[in-house]
């Protein structure tokens, strides 16, 4: 068929993510060695347009939430010319490595909310 299965957006989603994240000096390896995890409890996907094989994309990428016990990010996938495929949402609760919901640390809030306030959405290819 040559169209792009739909649930590789999410995977695509997670890069961008995780690549904003790195961005902001917080990466996921780094947050979950100090025991804060960041499950997803609800994503969103809108598509607007099918993508083929081998179709060069752009991931973009911005954190719309973010409160001590949770986050949530918001995505577009663009293709050539920057036709907008698909945009969507990830919302998140912040656990403790048993699963359980916790708080996360001030020095993470100050890390993430200076970033989420001064960087454009992030483009990951």
């Amino acid at each position: 068929m040559g169209i792009v299965y739909h649930a590789h957006y999410l995977v695509w989603f997670e890069i961008g993510r995780t690549e904003w994240c790195r961005a902001a000096g917080l990466p996921y390896a780094t947050m979950e060695r100090e025991g804060l995890f960041i499950p997803v409890t609800r994503v969103e996907c809108a598509f607007r347009q099918r993508s083929s094989y081998d179709d060069p994309i752009r991931i973009f990428t911005r954190m719309t939430e973010l409160g001590g016990r949770g986050c949530a990010f918001g995505y577009e996938v663009r293709g050539p010319g920057g036709v907008l495929l698909a945009e969507g949402a990830t919302h998140h609760v912040f656990t403790d490595t048993a699963g359980r919901p916790r708080r996360a640390g001030a020095d993470v809030l100050t890390t993430l909310g200076r970033f989420r306030l001064t960087a454009p959405a992030e483009e990951r290819a």
